[in-house]
């Protein structure tokens, strides 16, 4: 297979050319709009594969450099902002999550617990795809980086589940068996739980400080509450949604169970290595969950887990450099962080966020409402994360709202949870996608594809039952 696609990289090229050639709408820096065309132009590198995603990063941050976009007249400051985003800790998170799941897979420990799931659940593809997203709803509360929480947890279990039932990464033949199905699955689990709960994912106690700022007081409880409802039913319709529009080739797993506990009892008692595995593990929930009590974010706690690794032989450095997939996402992440911080740092986020309210502004609440959610939240294809979104749009959309008297508290929950929900709609979108796209169960296409229609889904639930609810809550 080629690495470069010469025709999509010309309609790449010529993407990127046109719109950098537009005239810059008033109101917008002149390296603002060029710095659009380059990213865009990444994405759409990336959506019609005109190479791999990292080489089209590494083609956007060297046009960034390049063009000085990020910094005219200053090459030395322009090559060093196009390479900030490798310093972003969100974007370590996630590497060091999949070197902590190779831990599991190394040890043995995720086949064991993979086996444990599947006595439990394995009487079928949904039982295990609820076994694998209750664990992730207990944990929610506690662990405030939904990163940590499918990196760490999660996902390696997911993974050691999907090959011992026979997808296998490197076998595309065998993706559709169940890993593909697990793996939207368990992402998008995420992204419901993580709105479920203000302390679920670092996004949400931004939401409440940008609504406090508005005079609207949200509270741990009132979150909880609101989020309830529409959360459950998204829980709980999202594995059957995927199992009759994506469904696993495996339909019929009655035989799991034995098959799990014949295994487990092969395996016999627990090996030293996923000793240390274990404690390594209750060492990084410990630290993930009370990190704010020793002034230390999840990244930090993951090195040390990484370190307690290393350091006691459970992983050598040389599994560290194999584990390819990692430093594959660390460079196209890196790359796309980048260009969307950047994007929010020289003005463009915020004057498209003025320029969609002031079209808005003259209506009626009833009509706006819906609006401000359907344009906030598929905003979401230029972010790489919800906090980014939240930090560049959530004032100013839900600002826009109160305005024209949108109920307050209803409008501040809902836009908090937009960001994340809409994580679903790219492989980019939030920051656990890239470590579950990174098991290539789910190629590009699908996952935009079925990601969007996960979109519509969630927002429905949201407006129709959710709406509902907060009328019998009293916010409207």
């Amino acid at each position: 297979m080629k690495e470069v696609k010469p025709i999509p990289l010309l309609i790449t090229v010529v993407i990127g050319v046109v719109i950098w050639f537009i005239p810059v709408p008033e109101g917008v820096k002149p390296n603002a709009w060029h710095l659009l065309a380059i990213f865009l132009a990444t994405i759409f590198g990336i959506i019609l594969k005109a190479a791999s995603m990292g080489t089209m990063a590494m083609l956007g941050i060297t046009l960034c450099a390049v063009t000085q976009v990020l910094a005219p007249g200053d090459p030395a400051k322009a090559i060093g902002n196009a390479l900030s985003g490798f310093g972003n800790s969100t974007i370590w998170l996630i590497g060091l999550a999949f070197f902590i799941a190779r831990g599991f897979i190394k040890t043995g420990l995720g086949t064991r617990l993979a086996y444990y799931f599947i006595r439990l659940f394995g009487k079928g593809p949904l039982g295990l795809a609820y076994g694998l997203n209750i664990a992730d709803l207990i944990l929610a509360p506690a662990i405030p980086s939904n990163t940590a929480r499918a990196g760490g947890v999660i996902f390696p279990i997911m993974k050691s589940i999907a090959v011992n039932m026979g997808s296998e990464p490197d076998k595309p033949e065998t993706h559709r068996r169940i890993g593909a199905f697990l793996t939207l699955s368990s992402y998008n689990a995420n992204m419901i739980t993580s709105v479920m709960f203000l302390t679920a994912t670092a996004s949400n106690p931004m939401a409440q400080k940008f609504a406090k700022d508005l005079g609207i007081t949200i509270t741990w409880g009132s979150w909880a509450i609101a989020a309830l409802l529409p959360g459950l039913v998204c829980f709980i319709v999202l594995p059957l949604f995927l199992y009759k529009f994506y469904p696993p080739e495996l339909k019929n797993t009655k035989d799991a169970p034995a098959m799990a506990a014949q295994k487990l009892k092969e395996m016999g008692p627990v090996t030293v290595a996923e000793w240390l595995m274990v404690v390594t593990f209750f060492v990084l929930l410990i630290l993930w969950i009370f990190g704010n009590l020793f002034a230390m974010d999840a990244t930090t706690g993951a090195l040390i887990g990484l370190s307690i690794l290393l350091l006691t032989g459970v992983l050598t450095w040389e599994d560290v450099k194999a584990e390819k997939g990692a430093w594959d996402t660390i460079v196209w992440f890196s790359s796309l962080v980048m260009m969307g911080s950047y994007l929010n740092s020289l003005g463009f986020i915020g004057w498209f966020g003025n320029l969609i309210g002031a079209q808005i502004s003259h209506l009626s609440w009833q009509v706006a409402f819906p609006l401000i959610i359907l344009v906030y939240s598929y905003c979401h294809y230029m972010f790489a994360s919800a906090t980014a979104q939240a930090a560049a749009m959530y004032g100013v959309f839900l600002a826009v709202g109160v305005s024209v008297g949108v109920p307050g508290t209803m409008l501040a929950i809902f836009l908090g949870a937009c960001a994340t929900l809409m994580g679903s709609l790219t492989h980019y979108g939030h920051g656990p996608a890239p470590i579950f796209f990174g098991s290539t169960y789910v190629d590009m296409k699908d996952w935009w594809k079925h990601g969007f229609f996960i979109s519509v889904l969630f927002l429905a639930i949201w407006f129709g039952i959710g709406g509902l609810w907060w009328k019998v809550l009293g916010l409207w």
